[in-house]
């Protein structure tokens, strides 16, 4: 009976041990591993979770941004488009009445061929008439060279000159060298110095020498 007893304790002995050593098992691959493995795993994942917040957060400045610059530029392109309407108005405007000093300066010499008229009319006087239209003639030119730059080129007694003249007719002049005008049909004028209408005019034409007596003349000198 002792050596069943002692058998069986042995036996109780063993069981215990192996069931220690599956507890010690159990505990090395239990729970407290999966716990440890985890861990790591939840901080990752809220580190990725700031990181999508960050973007999120950094798309949606980017879009405040957007709609503030395209709200800018809806603006600047409205601003520079009324800036180009009016400043093409102001240019039409401009070109409409650039001379409106020179009229308001030529009214008031319409007004004196008026008064001219008008006593024309009740004196009958043509001497009075004529002279009349020449201080308003003199009046205006005056205003225009004084005012305006404009001049009157005075022509005849001139050498001809293709910028400033133009031959309507022509004279020969044996005791002419150079083409000169000779008459004045209708007047030139250069503004501010510079040719706006070339003067037509009557021209000198030299009258060319003889061949023959040319050659008379270099034989002579020669034969002395």
């Amino acid at each position: 009976m002792s050596d069943n007893r002692e058998e069986w304790k042995e036996q109780q002995q063993e069981e215990e041990k192996n069931i220690q050593n599956q507890e010690t098992r159990n505990n090395n691959n239990g729970s407290s591993p999966v716990v440890e493995e985890n861990k790591p795993q939840s901080q990752e994942e809220e580190t990725l979770e700031k990181k999508l917040e960050a973007k999120d957060s950094r798309i949606k400045e980017l879009e405040e941004e957007n709609l503030a610059l395209k709200d800018q530029y809806l603006r600047k392109a409205a601003e520079f488009e009324n800036f180009r309407k009016r400043m093409l108005k102001e240019k039409q405007e401009a070109i409409q009445f650039a001379n409106k000093q020179l009229l308001l300066d030529l009214v008031h010499i319409l007004d004196d061929f008026e008064r001219a008229i008008k006593s024309a009319e009740t004196s009958k006087d043509f001497d009075s008439f004529h002279e009349g239209i020449l201080m308003i003639e003199k009046r205006l030119y005056e205003l225009l060279e004084r005012k305006w730059g404009l001049k009157r080129l005075e022509s005849v007694g001139q050498p001809f000159d293709p910028n400033k003249h133009e031959a309507i007719t022509s004279e020969e002049r044996p005791d002419h060298e150079v083409s000169i005008v000779l008459e004045d049909y209708q007047k030139g004028y250069s503004l501010h110095d510079k040719i706006i209408r070339t003067a037509k005019v009557k021209v000198s034409m030299p009258k060319a020498k003889d061949t023959s007596t040319v050659n008379n003349e270099q034989n002579t000198m020669a034969g002395t």
